[in-house]
């Protein structure tokens, strides 16, 4: 793939036809392509079971693909994946934190594993208390936070490497709305300031409108389309990302069950 598909620097990102069979015949996600750039948010939606766990999960190497290849910032996720985990962060939705730990104790302990260096480490924990805004209460054990804190410290946690990729599995998921514009937010910010691309997977329309540069919609293991909120909304004649969704999920759908009945 590499040879094929020589990495463009301005891309954090290159997915190329990434497929994941788990028996013959049978796809989770086939042939999967879509680039995220430097500084872009990118999201990833699709109704469950459409295939965006799977290809988030080779993207991160948790699973291997069985056909096709990512570059993370050049690293192939096949034959570099030690490469590409130092060039990402992934935080799924169901992660969590030590409760018996300050927020503070638990910044410094994620530092000391991921950071070279104890100056790389101070300077870590250092971008995630000024990103996190949880001030004082960093004193207090993770186990008094509302769902909202720990969101934020976990966000701060994931990028205060400063990643050249964030992956993010449902960011805001069970959260009100403040906080939820709070971490819609602070992606915003990240992307601007310090040029990291993101790869975002949601079901919340309102969120990914908000917050995503470009989208990319799967369904049956298949990316349908890709655009930004404005040209899919104006592509399909409709007001928001949820029309657009429909739109395209059903389409597929019949698309499928025509070939079924061919």
């Amino acid at each position: 793939m590499t040879d094929a598909y020589p990495p463009n620097e301005e891309n954090v990102l290159e997915v190329r036809g990434l497929s994941k069979q788990y028996k013959k015949g049978v796809y989770a996600s086939e042939k999967v392509s879509f680039d995220i750039r430097a500084g872009e948010v990118f999201a990833l939606i699709g109704p469950n079971g459409a295939g965006k766990t799977t290809t988030i999960r080779m993207i991160a190497t948790l699973l291997k693909a069985t056909e096709g290849d990512a570059l993370v910032a050049g690293h192939s996720i096949l034959t570099e994946p030690n490469k590409v985990r130092e060039n990402i962060t992934y935080l799924p939705d169901e992660a969590g934190a030590y409760k018996s730990m300050t927020g503070m104790n638990y910044l410094k302990f994620m530092a000391g594993i991921f950071a070279p260096d104890k100056q790389s480490a101070d300077e870590y924990v250092k971008r995630a208390v000024d990103m996190c805004g949880l001030g004082d209460r960093l004193e207090d054990k993770i186990g008094s936070y509302s769902r909202g804190m720990i969101r934020k410290l976990l966000l701060s946690r994931a990028v205060m490497s400063h990643p050249k990729l964030a992956i993010l599995d449902e960011p805001t998921s069970g959260l009100d709305i403040l906080n939820a514009l709070e971490i819609r937010r602070m992606i915003r910010d990240l992307a601007a300031t310090y040029k990291m691309g993101f790869l975002l997977s949601s079901h919340n329309m309102l969120e990914i409108e908000f917050v995503s540069d470009r989208v990319g919609i799967i369904a049956n293991g298949h990316l349908l389309n890709v655009g930004t909120p404005a040209q899919l909304k104006a592509q399909y004649g409709v007001d928001n990302l949820e029309q657009v969704f429909e739109r395209v999920v059903k389409d597929n759908e019949i698309h499928v069950s025509s070939e079924e009945g061919a």
